[in-house]
């Protein structure tokens, strides 16, 4: 029970609250909990039930799109969040089970910092991935602070990010000459901010406008409906021109219509905004059995000049697993969407400079968002948040694509149907935005990208060779010190 509830309270560090105090308390309670164990049973257990209460506090949320059609789902409403962070949970063994490979002290430390980040890269990548709510998304801090500490991210990422949060979080246990190395370590890594933040903010001629519609979820398929929600995007894209834009967004699954494929809704969008490029969020059929969750980019009335099909399909909301009889989500077409090919640049608009397009969830992935070997010039993420209601989720989000700015170097524009749209500069400085549950057009120029970084040019090498250096150090140093005490 102790360690679900110091699991719990490192939740309050996570995006919106941003605590970060709390886990100077709950990271060296769980590694004393750790010490505790009288075997490895109990240890696994401890590390389980911290991670436990880490996914509860921190993934509430995740019933609120069941509970928008909780008449039909209310069954499913006990157990979402609780099967999810069971889930999660065993990630949290990993760390714990390597920590007792080695004497309490710094090679403890070591180990269990490298091991975190370890199951981190794990998490990622197995199961279909759901890398949500590493330690290093709790520095993206609204405002100047959040912006400071983010900007090691450029060279190490999200991983190195949470790397250097377990460790000084750690140093309480050293007594006095802890307290000390924190100090200095928070100051350091904020002086580097600093600096790096000196570089001022510059931006394109290009103006790109973001439309953020306020569509209900679940959407109201009615005909009367549909033609509603056509006519408040063309609506706001009216208004986005009267205000000089020259690129035009629209949110994730946005059109009513089937854009790629209806020349006349091309038409209609096209009487109201002539070659301007919209990229839309729209769903696509290739075939009677084959649907995309895709963004397509039209200018006038003719076939699309590009689009882009979504690769990270998200289990459960857009497919199901083939050992799954039944559908979660009522509304999901067949055994739902297929996914994309994969990572892409979009070029050849008009006036419009190339793109690496994601969709929704994607934009959670490290390393995996753009295509490196044609390295786009800004990033376009288009999502609908709508179902997780006014929580923590939709602001958890919004840190993420916050990081994937300062890592890749590129100025991000996140547009979302009810909030969070933002235009985000390389660094992540937020540039503009409109909150959640709010329905307008925001127009911004679009900032320019920076040189590509280390953590671009490198990925997710960079905290695989973090995660074996410091557990390697850690093993080293502490049976080193455990032959010594013989």
């Amino acid at each position: 029970m102790r360690a679900f509830l110091w699991g719990a309270l490192a939740a309050a560090a996570l995006p919106p609250v941003h605590l970060l105090p709390v886990l100077l308390f709950s990271v060296p309670a769980l590694l004393r909990l750790t010490e505790e164990a009288p075997n490895w049973k109990r240890a696994a257990f401890i590390g389980w039930f911290y991670g436990f209460g880490l996914g509860m506090a921190g993934l509430y949320w995740i019933t609120e799109p069941i509970l928008t059609e909780a008449q039909t789902f209310w069954w499913l409403v006990p157990f979402a969040a609780p099967l999810l962070s069971a889930a999660v949970a065993c990630y949290t063994v990993i760390p714990v089970l390597a920590a007792r490979l080695v004497p309490a002290g710094l090679g403890r430390i070591l180990v269990f910092a490298g091991a975190w980040l370890a199951s981190n890269l794990a998490q990622q990548f197995l199961f279909t991935g759901f890398p949500w709510n590493f330690w290093g998304t709790d520095w993206a801090i609204p405002g100047v602070l959040g912006n400071i500490f983010l900007q090691p991210a450029a060279t190490i990422g999200v991983y190195g990010l949470t790397l250097l949060t377990v460790l000084l979080s750690a140093m309480p246990l050293f007594g006095k000459r802890g307290l000390v190395i924190l100090v200095f370590g928070v100051a350091a890594w904020g002086g580097y901010g600093y600096l790096r933040l000196q570089i001022p903010e510059q931006n394109t001629a290009l103006k790109v406008a973001l439309i953020q519609p306020d569509f209900q979820e679940p959407p109201d398929y009615s005909r009367p409906a549909l033609i509603a929600n056509w006519r408040r995007l063309l609506e706001m894209s009216h208004a986005a021109l009267l205000n000089g834009a020259g690129a035009i967004i629209w949110p994730e699954a946005a059109s009513p219509w089937l854009l790629a494929s209806d020349p006349v809704a091309r038409q209609q969008l096209a009487a109201v905004t002539g070659t301007t490029p919209v990229i839309a969020g729209s769903l696509r059929m290739v075939s009677p059995t084959d649907f995309r969750n895709s963004i397509v980019v039209t200018a006038g009335p003719q076939p699309p000049l590009a689009t882009y099909d979504k690769w990270k399909l998200v289990p459960f909301g857009e497919y199901m697993p083939k050992w799954i009889p039944i559908k979660i989500i009522p509304s999901m077409v067949g055994r739902g969407f297929t996914p994309g090919t994969g990572p892409k640049t979009i070029s050849n608009i008009p006036g419009v400079p190339p793109f690496g397009a994601t969709i929704c969830y994607e934009a959670i992935f490290t390393g995996q968002i753009i295509n490196e070997h044609d390295r786009p010039d800004w990033i376009v993420n288009v999502t609908d948040d709508a179902w997780f209601g006014n929580t923590a989720g939709p602001r958890q989000h919004f840190a993420d694509a916050r990081l994937r700015a300062v890592e890749e170097g590129l100025p991000l524009v996140r547009n979302a149907n009810s909030g969070i749209s933002a235009v985000i500069d390389p660094f992540g400085r937020v540039v503009a935005s409109m909150p959640l549950n709010y329905q307008g057009v925001l127009v911004a120029n679009l900032p320019n990208p920076q040189p590509v970084t280390v953590y671009a040019r490198w990925g997710l090498r960079i905290p695989f060779m973090l995660a074996l250096t410091f557990v390697l150090l850690g093993l080293i140093y502490g049976n080193t010190r455990r032959l010594s005490n013989k």
